[in-house]
């Protein structure tokens, strides 16, 4: 058998107007070089579900940041930080973006990266891996999974959030994989269709799956959400995307 092994640590990185922002990081022991992930976690935070997400990734060959999005709030545990974001009214996208922009950067910087650099949210970060993929700069590949508010509707846009990312479709910069649940009500089979109507419209390479028996949050091993039959497969879907369109040849 060949030799496994992988580094994991949290490190610093600069977010958002400059600011100091921890992140988590994962990649395989070794020179590489390999592609970069960033992963955007859900709404309940940076934890010990999404870190293991990081560290999967490194097992499968990539260098995966994983960002601390809420990392302002200050609070000793990702829930308060959470509850912290939604009593203020949702994460601020031009700051959220910010911080994104920054863990690209970082990765790209990295002497072992191959020169690629996908994106993969969770939830409200599969809105804002959306959002990512029409407005930031060096994403090569991007994967939505049950991005809810991607196709909001005008009544639900605020000042934190102005702009439904489906209306930015035209700038798409890069192949996007969406994974949804058939049960979901946020984002709906209706919303996974109008924004499919967009990409289409747009003629962007794409790929979308819904799964039957499922519903939001199917890919979180730590929730009653979880549904295997669809974790399983849409793991499989997501390496496949990303080494579709991450490896360098």
């Amino acid at each position: 058998m060949s030799y496994e092994a992988q580094f994991a640590e949290t490190v610093n990185l600069r977010g958002h107007d400059g600011d100091l922002i921890h992140a988590y990081i994962a990649r395989p022991f070794g020179t590489g070089p390999y592609p970069g992930v960033v992963i955007i976690h859900h709404m309940p935070g940076w934890d010990e579900a999404h870190k293991e997400i990081a560290r999967r990734f490194a097992h499968h060959g990539c260098v995966a940041i994983l960002p601390n999005l809420h990392f302002r709030e200050g609070k000793a545990t990702p829930e308060e930080n959470s509850a912290s974001i939604r009593a203020a009214g949702g994460m601020p996208d031009d700051r959220t973006m910010g911080d994104v922009q920054g863990a690209i950067d970082h990765l790209r910087a990295l002497p072992y990266l191959n020169g690629k650099v996908g994106v993969i949210g969770y939830c409200s970060g599969g809105r804002q891996a959306y959002l990512a993929a029409c407005t930031l700069r060096g994403i090569d590949a991007v994967v939505v999974n049950y991005g809810g508010g991607v196709a909001a509707k005008p009544e639900e846009l605020t000042p934190r959030q102005p702009k439904a990312p489906i209306d930015l479709t035209k700038d798409l910069q890069c192949p996007l994989l969406g994974l949804f649940g058939i049960e979901d009500t946020r984002p709906s089979p209706e919303d996974a269709k109008k924004t499919e109507e967009a990409l289409k419209k747009h003629n962007k390479t794409y790929e979308f799956h819904t799964y039957e028996n499922a519903g939001h949050a199917f890919f979180a091993v730590d929730r009653p959400q979880y549904r295997v039959h669809a974790a399983t497969d849409g793991w499989n879907r997501v390496f496949a995307w990303f080494g579709k369109y991450l490896q360098t040849r």
